[in-house]
């Protein structure tokens, strides 16, 4: 026990030490040492304390270094650093973008009424308006074989996939309808001794007598490409592109750089376009406040993640009757996690959610076999299973479980029925195989519930999982899914109700003659 206790203590140490770390992280990120001395030879001056005049100039380009030639898409000519707007354009995509091509924007800010090819005082940037991305395959009526990305096509003129006519399972060319410019707004004097790396690679200084002036800090938000906006640009020679501006402090842009560069390391891991989607929504349109919150939740959920496999397992291995439980709960979390693993992976749901399902799928089968006292024994290169009997005490709960079943059972079996047919007939598909494991995961869902109900029948025993409904609304997954987190908070209310409702009576002799509420007599000498 002390062993048990000494490792749970750890682990909610190591917890403890790993969350305080990323908060003076975090808290290096967003504060930077002002310049105490603006007079001094180590002060960095902003160029936009002296209010010049700009212009912004965004151009299209076939290449990142604008070999080949360019074309102005748009300029705004009375620009002002700190007035937010929101242009939405119509670009021409060249023959070789069509043809699964890229294409780049240029953005530069730079002084008004001069070339920003020529004019010394630029800043300049590049963002990639195409992305490759495998397409979704498009959802069919099983029976009549429609198309719904057809039917919608032909009732709005036009859709996502922009004039394409097929399916490809190869990456392609895909372009992205948003693009979001920030400036720097603060007029904040950098100290050379403590300038931050991640705003080096931004700053454009130049000399100006004997002080140093840096141009505007110009950012391109990278996270707002959310896979929602993405088209597929096959035959359509334009496309509009949404243009945002808006200015940020500074501790907003350190912000945005770290988590950029996040985003690009895990896609250099192999995660895919929407993998780094997942992430990307989690810090896209959300204040400091709401983002902290996401970061302490999504780290419980870790911790407690951890925490339940652990003493799962432990429980699992020092279990030797299946008395108090309900067997049949244990084969059906079995079935039904594997299901809802297999849905989640043919919905191509985020790693965040996938991997912690695959775990558990495995945890769930080797559960299954101590539950049923499963012992394998290999001859010839095959396996044989031999089943363990059944005590009396267990029998009994059998039939409790048994009866808690059939009662419960008559409603959810011809509604699960119906729900698959009518979802045949009503909705739309990708494939057989997408269809079956929809219905299934959907009877998973709801049975669930059921079967968790037999257990309070049983033992009363519950689980508490509210951490996981406000994890459920921060990381993007499918709605049923989501929705199916709620499954153990109401159980876990009639739980409590239960409680209220049927105290422990601590007067009462157990089967070893021994009440609790007797206090313990001393020895006679």
């Amino acid at each position: 026990m002390f062993l048990k206790t000494s490792f749970t203590t750890l682990i909610v140490g190591v917890f403890v030490v790993y969350v305080l770390h990323t908060c003076w992280v975090m808290y290096g990120i967003v504060y930077t040492k002002p310049c105490n001395n603006p007079k001094g030879a180590n002060c960095i001056t902003p160029f936009l304390a002296g209010n010049p005049k700009l212009q912004l100039s965004i151009y299209t380009t076939l290449r990142s270094n604008a070999e080949g030639g360019h074309t102005l898409i748009h300029k705004e000519e009375n620009f002002d650093v700190n007035s937010k707007f929101e242009r939405t354009i119509n670009v021409s995509l060249p023959k070789k973008t069509r043809n699964n091509g890229t294409l780049y924007a240029l953005i530069f800010v730079h002084q008004a009424a001069h070339d920003p090819w020529h004019d010394p005082r630029q800043v300049h940037l590049v963002a990639q308006l195409t992305t490759y991305m495998v397409p979704k395959p498009p959802e069919i009526s099983l029976i009549s074989g429609e198309d719904k990305t057809k039917l919608h096509d032909a009732a709005t003129g036009g859709g996502a996939r922009a004039g394409a006519t097929s399916v490809s399972d190869h990456p392609v060319s895909h372009w992205r309808s948003r693009l979001t410019v920030n400036i720097v707004g603060d007029h904040f004097l950098f100290d050379r001794e403590y300038l931050p790396n991640d705003v080096h690679r931004y700053l454009r200084v130049f000399q100006n007598g004997k002080k140093v002036v840096y141009l505007p800090l110009l950012f391109v938000d990278e996270l707002s490409n959310r896979v929602k906006d993405l088209v597929i640009n096959s035959t359509t020679t334009e496309l509009p592109l949404i243009i945002s501006y808006d200015s940020i402090s500074l501790g907003r842009l350190r912000f945005w750089i770290h988590m950029q560069d996040a985003v690009y390391s895990l896609q250099q891991f192999g995660f895919t376009e929407k993998d780094a989607d997942e992430i990307k929504g989690i810090f896209v349109d959300t204040n400091l406040y709401f983002l902290a919150l996401t970061f302490f939740v999504a780290a419980f959920h870790l911790l407690f993640d951890f925490l339940a496999f652990k003493n799962d397992i432990s429980f699992w291995k020092q279990k030797k009757s299946m008395v108090g439980m309900s067997s049949k709960a244990v084969l059906w979390r079995c079935f039904s996690t594997i299901v809802i693993f297999l849905y989640l992976l043919d919905e191509q749901t985020s790693l965040l959610v996938l991997i912690p399902a695959g775990i558990g799928s495995m945890i769930e089968v080797w559960k299954v076999k101590k539950a049923f006292k499963i012992q394998v024994f290999w001859k010839g290169g095959k396996p044989t299973f031999l089943f363990g009997k059944l005590d009396e005490s267990e029998r009994r709960t059998e039939e409790y479980d048994t009866l808690a079943m059939k009662y419960l059972s008559y409603l959810l079996y011809p509604l699960c029925i119906g729900g698959a047919v009518y979802a045949l007939i009503f909705l739309r598909y990708k494939s057989w195989y997408s269809w079956l494991i929809n219905s299934l995961v959907n009877g998973v869902y709801a049975f669930g519930f059921l079967f968790m109900l037999p257990q309070l029948f049983v033992n009363y025993k519950a689980f508490n999982t509210f951490i996981d409904d406000v994890f459920a609304f921060i990381i993007t997954m499918p709605t049923s899914h989501r929705l199916a987190c709620f499954r153990d908070d109401v159980v876990f209310l009639i739980y409590l109700y239960q409680r209220w409702l049927y105290p422990v009576d601590k007067t009462r002799v157990n089967e070893y003659g021994v009440s609790y509420d007797e206090k313990p007599k001393g020895k006679s000498h």
